[in-house]
Order: C-alpha cells, then sequence, then structure tokens
C-alpha cells in the first residue's frame, strides 16, 4: 500500500469487544485486509470477508476466523451488486463494512463491463457495495462505514471529464485520482448519512505484496520498498480501530489511529458532492 505518512511505532488503541457485531470485510484473503477481518473476529465479532480467487477465499476464511465468506470480483459491478445483495439475504444485519480491496494497475485495462480497472475497484466498487448495503447499515444501533484510502490522494486529482483516463493513461495517477475518490467519498457519505459512522484511512507503507500484480520493474522496485514498510499487523491497526470504536468524528481522515488533516483537495466538499452524482452515472 503507497503511502507518505509512516511511522515507526505502532499505535496501539484500547481493545474494544465487538461482540454480536456483523462485519463484512473486502479484500480480506491476504494484507492488512486479513489481520483487520481475524483481528475483529478475536473480538467476537460475526465477520463476513469477500474474496475473488475460491481457494484464497476459504483459507483466509479458515484464518480469519470469519463466519461467512462471499465469492466476487469487486472490480465487476454486476458482482459486486450480486455480493451486497447476498450478503443480504444471508445475514440481514450489518453494523460495520470495511471497504478495504484496492490494487496499483502500471498499465491500463479495463473490466469486462468496460470500465477502468482502478477506477472500478478502487472507488466504484466500495461506492456500490456500501450503497447496497445502506438499508441494512441503516437499521444497526451504531453503524461504521470504514474505507481503506492512501496518503497517495495528496498527488491526485478528480478527472471529472476523464475518471477513466482514456486519454494520457499513468499508473500513478490513476491510483492517486482513486484514493482522493475514497476520502471525498466517506466524507460525502458521513454528510449524506448522519446515522452513518463514515471514516476514510491511511494505513502507511505496508509490506503486503502491493504492486507486485504488475511484474516487471514495478513488481521489483515494490519488493525494495516492502524491506522497508511497516508489517501488515502495524499497518491494519487503523482499520481495526474505527471498526471497534465510536468515538471518531464521521467524515475524518485518520493515520496512526488518529484524525489528521488530509490534502486541500481531500477537503473540498464540492467535488466530493460532484463525485457522488458521477458515480451514481455508473449505477444505471
Amino acid at each position: 500500500m503507497l503511502g507518505g505518512m509512516t511511522s515507526d511505532r505502532t499505535p496501539t488503541p484500547a481493545p474494544h469487544s465487538l461482540h454480536d457485531q456483523h462485519v463484512l470485510v473486502t479484500g480480506a484473503t491476504g494484507g492488512i485486509g486479513l489481520i483487520t477481518a481475524r483481528e475483529l473476529a478475536a473480538r467476537g465479532a460475526h465477520v463476513t470477508i469477500v474474496g475473488r480467487d475460491p481457494e484464497r477465499t476459504r483459507r483466509a476464511a479458515q484464518q480469519t476466523g470469519a463466519r461467512d465468506h462471499i465469492l466476487a470480483d469487486l472490480s465487476e459491478l454486476a458482482q459486486t451488486r450480486r455480493a451486497a445483495q447476498e450478503y443480504a439475504d444471508r445475514h440481514g444485519r450489518l453494523d460495520v463494512l470495511v471497504n478495504n480491496a484496492g490494487a496499483f494497475n502500471a498499465r491500463r485495462a479495463e473490466t469486462r463491463e468496460g470500465i477502468e480497472q482502478t477506477w472500478a475497484l478502487n472507488h466504484l466498487s466500495p461506492f456500490l457495495l456500501t450503497c447496497e448495503l445502506l438499508p441494512l447499515l441503516r437499521a444497526s444501533a451504531a453503524p461504521r462505514v470504514v474505507t481503506v484510502a492512501s496518503a497517495a490522494h495528496a498527488m491526485g486529482r478528480v478527472r471529472f471529464d476523464d475518471p477513466e483516463f482514456r486519454r494520457g493513461y499513468g499508473g500513478w495517477a490513476a491510483y492517486a485520482q482513486s484514493k482522493l475518490a475514497n476520502i471525498l467519498f466517506a466524507r460525502e457519505l458521513a454528510r449524506r448519512e448522519p446515522g452513518i459512522r463514515s471514516n476514510s484511512l491511511h494505513p502507511g507503507m505496508v509490506a503486503t505484496g502491493f504492486a507486485h500484480n504488475n511484474g516487471g520493474w514495478v513488481s521489483r522496485a515494490y519488493r525494495v520498498v516492502d524491506r522497508f514498510a511497516i508489517t501488515a499487523e502495524q499497518g491494519a491497526q487503523t482499520s481495526i480501530h474505527l471498526a471497534s470504536t465510536d468515538s471518531a468524528v464521521s467524515g475524518a481522515y485518520f493515520s496512526e489511529s488518529r484524525a489528521v488533516t488530509p490534502a486541500p483537495q481531500a477537503q473540498d466538499d464540492g467535488a466530493a458532492f460532484r463525485l457522488w452524482i458521477l458515480s451514481e452515472g455508473y449505477l444505471d
């Protein structure tokens, strides 16, 4: 996970019981998602994880103590919508949603639905999943939505006229845009749904195999970066903190389990509103 705000200390928030809380974690077959699911289950939550690969997802469910798992490729909106419906049909209750799934793509590619992959997986999928699960979240006594962003947002801007980079694709630009979109989404969700605590976060520069899917020099470079990165256990702490505490201010952005100020473009409420409308256009 790309990041610019790192620390040599591991945050140690006081543990909170999640007894009988229902939690859904995406991207939980490895890295910080797996650790997040494991720790929330250890605190008593009924955890469901979402993964794409059947064997990895089943194995992660066993490793984390998750009660259930759902198979879906979240880069596709149809599968994201199906995953939300499958969860609702099986469980009928949701207290905490952790939008953790994401990826970096050095080269532009499109999903089977014709949407640029980074935009689809990193932004449109958590947007759609959250919207589909809003009825369950609204019914919870203390609903929380946690969206994993990155300090990379500071290098991004939302290309409202071309969010899929059909012109002049750059892997880092597309990734930074998607992480900025994560923060703006969490901010706008907090405004629209005052009964739901919505936060975004920077996990730090974590050694999770981030960007290794690209092969070539990108993969080689990040294998070197991983030597200096924090562990997945350290990187998951802010997600765990936000998923298990009621004290955070809704709409705030966190790093090292503390609210911090994001880049100016991530504080633009007009852009957050505009992004929401743009995103809804993909769901028709």
